[in-house]
């Protein structure tokens, strides 16, 4: 099934031919007659989709949209008013509850089913947002709510420059919102810059072919990296139930078939915005808490799990052809002095810069980890025995001719690393067996370069 459907009407009826229709086409379909049915079955078996008729047996639909707005696992599902009254007033109502749109019968197949589609699939990708969100709550990184919004950035996209000035100054003076004016051709340079508008409102027109601009543009904005998250709201100029479909099937967010109105799109306006703000949170959320997944938070390296994960992957896809890669272990000398001395602020100076001359010295297709405390982990691939020791060896010469500049000390501190070095190849691989036993080998030779007075590099070799 593409989704689950509640149709809410009080007459038998409509109930049928609206079913009949959304089964053909494979939306699992259930049905109630009044609010108090309607809320009950959204909250025992939460729909993807709402389409409830203007008036219900025990109160109208703004009864039903307020209902499911206190419903904790329901209060995102959209809503669709479906009803015989074009009153423009009505429409503006269901709106201003939180209907998603408001459709007056009789409605073309064609634009009904596409609308459903165009909802549900909205719907699950903003879910799948705030389903990562709480997720991200429970281990607390979710970040708070803003406590206030700026205005949106609103283009109007239309080749009639006259029209476009008008809606734009009705707009401007209804709202905050930063109102531009654009014709298709200039709204297509700015999808590649670094400002972007939150929202696009597409004028449709009645010429066929800048319709089909129109609809290009819907595309293009969908398929570009850096306006893809925007939100579009097609304006028709011409009622045409084909234009609409193909516009909502090719991403566009919200319709407006019966032309401009200031309320109305005011209206769907602030629900595209709060939606997209919503989700633009969430997704900044979820991208700094899979940071904090895998970067170590003080010194910008990995961290151990990635490390970890990392030198596992290195060696499952290693094979006899391969040059050697090494694996190396780093620990800073006597680095407890350093806290004990100057205090822990001046110990994070130190480490932060070591993560800095660590990157220096590795190529861009080497990995550099924090371990935890002062030790690191670097992984070089391909990388010959003879190069792995040189490049340890200028790490090491560098820490040592190059003092730190740390707070808490006038003059730098001088800082020493000790490196132990294992090199692996698909032999040593047959006989380590695990990333632990590479990681040992490494170990262990970091432990003998301590032994042998610190500041130098030794080199693991395998057992015979």
């Amino acid at each position: 099934m593409q989704g689950k459907i509640l149709i809410v009407d009080p007459i038998a009826t409509n109930r049928i031919v609206l079913k009949t229709k959304l089964a053909s086409a494979f939306y699992d379909v259930r049905q109630a007659t009044s609010v108090t049915e309607a809320l009950f079955h959204a909250s025992r078996d939460t729909p993807d989709l709402v389409i409830s008729a203007f008036t219900l047996s025990d109160a109208d639909a703004t009864a039903l949209l307020d209902g499911l707005a206190a419903l904790p696992k329901a209060n995102r599902i959209p809503v669709i008013a479906f009803g015989d009254s074009e009153d423009a007033a009505l429409r503006q109502l269901f709106l201003s509850h939180g209907a998603q749109d408001v459709l007056v019968k009789p409605v073309e197949d064609t634009l009904l089913l596409s609308r459903v589609r165009s909802m549900i699939r909205l719907y699950h990708s903003t879910e799948r947002w705030h389903m990562r969100a709480e997720a991200s709550r429970a281990f607390g990184l979710a970040d708070p709510p803003a406590p206030f919004e700026l205005p949106g950035d609103i283009q109007v996209v239309g080749n009639d420059k006259g029209l476009n000035h008008i809606w734009a100054t009705q707009l401007r003076h209804a709202q905050s919102h930063k109102i531009s004016v654009c014709d298709t051709g200039d709204a297509m340079t700015c999808l590649t810059r670094a400002v972007i508008p939150d929202v696009f409102v597409l004028v449709l027109p009645q010429d066929g072919d800048a319709i089909k601009d129109q609809l290009h543009l819907i595309s293009s904005i969908r398929a570009n990296a850096g306006t893809r998250h925007c939100g579009i709201i097609a304006v028709q100029t011409n009622p045409n139930a084909e234009v609409a479909a193909n516009a909502l099937d090719l991403g566009a967010d919200d319709l407006m078939p019966h032309g401009f109105n200031l309320r109305e799109l005011q209206l769907r306006l602030a629900a595209l915005l709060t939606r997209k703000r919503q989700v633009d949170r969430i997704r900044a959320s979820v991208d700094i808490g899979l940071r904090e997944a895998i970067f170590d938070p003080l010194t910008g390296l990995y961290n151990r799990r990635y490390a970890l994960a990392e030198l596992t992957r290195q060696t499952r896809t290693v094979n006899p052809k391969d040059s050697p890669f090494a694996v190396m272990m780093a620990d800073m000398d006597h680095f407890k002095r350093i806290n004990d001395r100057f205090g822990h602020a001046s110990g994070d100076a130190v480490l932060v810069e070591t993560a800095r001359r660590l990157r220096a010295h590795l190529r861009p297709s080497d990995t550099a980890a924090r371990l935890g405390g002062e030790e690191f982990l670097l992984l070089l691939p391909a990388t010959s025995e003879k190069n792995a020791t040189a490049v340890a060896r200028r790490l090491c010469r560098s820490f040592e001719q190059t003092p730190f500049v740390i707070p808490g000390s006038q003059t730098p501190v001088t800082v020493t690393i000790s490196i132990g070095v294992c090199m692996v190849s698909a032999a040593d691989l047959a006989n380590a067996a695990n990333t632990a036993g590479l990681i040992d080998r490494a170990d262990k030779a970091l432990y003998a370069a301590k032994s042998r007075g610190r500041n130098c590099v030794l080199l693991s070799r395998p057992a015979a």
